[in-house]
């Protein structure tokens, strides 16, 4: 006499994850549809105040930008779902067998996410500074005698060339009177 199993096997949601894993460039697809969303959206809901000479305004680039986005997303869709496979170079030192690193992955959302929030209070230099040096800890690099001193110069050069040369507004902070 035979018995059969009555219970759920794990097959389907093991057949599943394997088709997501063979199919994991349609995450990138999913980001560029949303971010090409996002430009389009902001560009069609832009106000445009100044008077513009010709044809071509301040919410052309961001349009053919969205489109684009869009595009790429649709192709990179259709290339995945027939089949096609992104290679890795052959300079690429990444063992795809070993799992994620996700605490380094965490450890720069943070310092983005930290650096984000000390732009406005505390300005671009010291923001840009603490965004520079947890990158540099958070990628490896445990030398804390020079990366400071090497964040907060990479900042202020950032923000002399963008705020001074470029003329692009950046938050100074308590700087501002300094620099």
């Amino acid at each position: 006499m035979t018995t059969t199993r009555t219970d759920s096997s794990p097959a389907p949601a093991a057949g599943r994850r394997s088709w997501l894993r063979e199919h994991s460039e349609l995450g990138v697809c999913v980001m560029l549809l949303a971010l090409g969303a996002l430009v389009l959206t902001d560009a069609l809901t832009m106000d445009v105040d100044i008077t513009q000479r010709g044809p071509v305004g301040p919410k052309t680039v961001p349009i053919v930008v969205g489109i684009g986005l869009l595009v790429i997303a649709a192709l990179l869709a259709v290339d995945v779902l027939r089949g096609g496979r992104g290679e890795a170079e052959g300079g690429e030192d990444v063992d795809l067998s070993e799992p994620a690193d996700w605490r380094t992955v965490l450890l720069l959302v943070g310092i983005f996410l930290g650096a984000a929030a000390l732009i406005e209070p505390a300005g671009f230099p010291v923001a840009g500074a603490v965004l520079f040096w947890g990158a540099a800890f958070a990628l490896g690099s445990r030398r804390v005698d020079r990366d400071p001193l090497i964040a907060a110069v990479l900042s202020l050069i950032t923000y002399v060339v963008f705020d001074k040369l470029l003329g692009v507004p950046l938050p100074g902070g308590p700087l501002m009177g300094v620099l």
